[in-house]
């Protein structure tokens, strides 16, 4: 019967160790973002980043390459032509 308690107990706490160093570390990877999120500090200095990615996108000359302007026109043109049918 003593046998029988420490296997139980030496599965157990390999189930918990194994848990922690797998599904324990994706979990608390995902609740410090949820946290960084939700915070105020994390929301200013998300806003600033934003901000700063903004003014350099402003900086550019062209926003777009060609390929991308093609494609956007493209898109745009049919677009218009499904609203005229309407």
């Amino acid at each position: 019967m003593r046998e029988y308690i420490y296997k139980i107990l030496i599965f157990v706490v390999a189930i918990i160790v194994v848990f922690e160093f797998t599904v324990g570390k994706q979990i608390s990877q995902i609740n410090e973002k949820v946290n960084y999120f939700t915070s105020s500090d994390g929301r200013k200095q998300m806003i600033t980043s934003l901000k700063e990615e903004i003014k350099k996108a402003n900086e550019k000359e062209n926003y777009l390459d060609e390929d991308e302007r093609v494609l956007i026109r493209d898109f745009i043109l049919k677009i218009r032509k499904e609203l005229e049918l309407d």
